[in-house]
């Protein structure tokens, strides 16, 4: 998938940095040509001061340059000059006899600069043709480049090719930084929506947003208020199967009890009775917690159904419920209960109580151990379920909290007590652990819930 940023910055980066290459060249152009043009002025200049010294005489061209004009005229601190005096026939009248071959200017009068080679050197030239009695004459003067290059590569036009890159750089940055304040408010909305829960349908505020952005939250409202609906559908359709379920599942169970009672001496029939009742009670179990999970559900949970309540002594009351059940397993059955209070909900709290009590003797091996504890501490109130059981495996210790996940298919359950427990604990604010028992054995599910 491509990158918007990255879209962004190569469409911006890079005919920007083209442009100040461009810029950057046309400047030192710009900056070089007038002084090439000046040295090349001073070079015409020495063409034309040979023009006095040329002459017509008896139908001969003649050139009268003493020797100490000529040393004024090859006089350079730093370059060397060459000059050479040529007929229409190319043949050489005065100066250097070896000087490169002499380009004509076009119009007379008018210098020719081109750049050329003498004695192996590169060499800048200057011709200037101009009429001597019947003939023409061409006077060609060069000069080595050495005061050019000094001069391009001086400090004035190294700090000018400095200054564009700077120029340069600082236009990628401003680039960069424009990119990533144009794409922050994106960013926002997509930090807004990772640190969302998994139940979290609230529609998106348009407060702040650029218009761009606007027509995408709309969208993405409309699916959230879209998802809510169903979820909403969803839930009010399990809760309302669960109530509807439960009054025919108890009437059931009690006709059962009656059989069971009434045909307790027919061994086959007692046996068909225990099968039904067992599946009845398995019904009834799956029903309450269908019920639960409707209930527990934080999208739907309201926190003004939190009060003030004993914690300590919701745990006592759902404790006696699981007596008979630990006596079948002879799993002792303990619990260390101390004053707690915290703002909670006592059906919500009532059923994580007996969903942590109820996995904990269902995993437990015959002759374990459940222990149930519960008291303040300085975080707030622990509430924990210590059993000797096998334990859970580290790498199974966040599945366990999803629907349906069950560690042994070979134990009865429906695989959603876990996960009540969980939604629960979200609505009330809790931190859910699970840690191995003592010694590494068995396991350890604590709630911390805040204080009241």
């Amino acid at each position: 998938m491509r990158s918007i940023r990255h879209a962004l910055l190569k469409q911006l980066l890079l005919p920007l940095v083209a442009l100040n290459l461009v810029v950057a060249a046309a400047t030192w152009w710009l900056a070089w040509a007038p002084t090439q043009r000046a040295f090349d002025e001073a070079l015409a200049d020495a063409a034309w001061s040979l023009l006095p010294y040329i002459d017509a005489r008896d139908g001969r061209i003649a050139v009268h340059l003493s020797r100490q004009a000529e040393q004024i005229l090859r006089l350079d601190h730093f370059d060397a000059i060459y000059f050479v005096v040529r007929n229409e026939q190319g043949h050489t009248i005065e100066g250097d006899a070896d000087f490169p071959t002499l380009v004509k200017p076009a119009r007379p009068n008018e210098p020719h600069a081109y750049d050329g080679a003498m004695r192996g050197n590169a060499v800048r030239i200057i011709t200037l043709s101009t009429p001597v009695g019947q003939e023409t004459v061409t006077i060609g003067v060069a000069e080595t480049l050495w005061k050019r290059v000094s001069m391009r590569s001086g400090p004035g036009f190294i700090g000018l090719l400095l200054l564009d890159a700077a120029a340069t750089v600082i236009s990628v940055l401003i680039a960069w930084t424009a990119v990533l304040r144009g794409l922050s408010p994106l960013n926002a909305m997509r930090r807004g929506l990772d640190t969302r829960g998994h139940d979290d349908l609230a529609p998106l505020q348009h407060r702040n947003l650029p218009e761009e952005l606007q027509p995408l939250a709309d969208a993405l409202n409309a699916l959230l208020e879209r998802v809510r609906l169903a979820a909403q559908g969803q839930q009010d359709f399990l809760a309302n199967a669960a109530h509807q379920l439960r009054t025919p599942l108890a009437g059931l169970k009690t006709q059962l009890e009656w059989l069971e009672q009434r045909h307790a001496a027919d061994d086959e029939t007692a046996q068909s009775t225990a099968l039904m009742m067992s599946a009845i009670e398995r019904m009834i179990r799956q029903t309450n917690q269908l019920l639960a999970l409707a209930r527990a559900e934080p999208s739907q949970f309201q926190r003004a159904r939190l009060y003030p309540l004993a914690l300590d002594k919701l745990v006592e009351q759902s404790v006696q419920h699981f007596v008979r059940e630990a006596m079948k397993k002879r799993i002792d059955l303990g619990f260390e209960l101390q004053p707690a209070m915290i703002a909670g909900d006592s059906f919500l709290l009532r059923d994580l109580i007996d969903n942590l009590i109820d996995n904990a003797i269902r995993y437990c091996p015959p002759d374990g151990r459940v222990t149930v504890s519960c008291g303040a501490d300085d975080g707030g109130v622990l509430l924990s379920v210590e059993d000797s059981g096998p334990g859970i495996p580290e790498a199974e210790r966040e599945l366990i909290f999803s629907r349906f996940y069950r560690l042994n298919d070979k134990i009865g359950g429906s695989g959603l007590g876990l996960s009540i427990v969980r939604d629960i604990a979200l609505d009330h604010g809790a931190e859910l652990q699970v840690q191995p028992g003592a010694d590494g054995k068995g396991t350890v599910f604590s709630v911390r819930f805040p204080r009241a």
